[in-house]
């Protein structure tokens, strides 16, 4: 069972408020600080060691990725030509015979 519908209340024209106020402004002041400022000699030390540690991770990828091209060059020298590859969950390789 269905019920009808109420009819809307007509929307009342609302009038605008109108406020009579003054603005107050503080006046302006110091802040404290919240804590005391680091020393200058404490932050050069966290930048030097932020800095050193961003140089040994990248040298360290550098002699990964050496190792690796080489690693890859003389595999590739030693097993033969490779006449087809598929890739599932582990890598299949169809190798040609040795020294052709």
């Amino acid at each position: 069972m269905r019920r009808a519908r109420e009819p809307e209340p007509e929307p009342e024209l609302e009038v605008p408020e109108f406020v009579d106020g003054l603005v107050v402004l503080d006046p302006p002041r110091v802040l404290a600080p919240q804590r005391p400022p680091l020393s200058p000699m404490l932050v050069q030390t966290a930048a030097a060691m932020g800095v050193s540690m961003v140089a040994g991770a990248t040298a360290v990828a550098l002699v990964r990725s050496r190792r690796t091209r080489r690693i890859a060059r003389s595999r590739r020298k030693s097993i033969g030509p490779v006449l087809a590859s598929r890739s599932f969950l582990i890598d299949v390789h169809v190798l040609g015979e040795r020294g052709k």
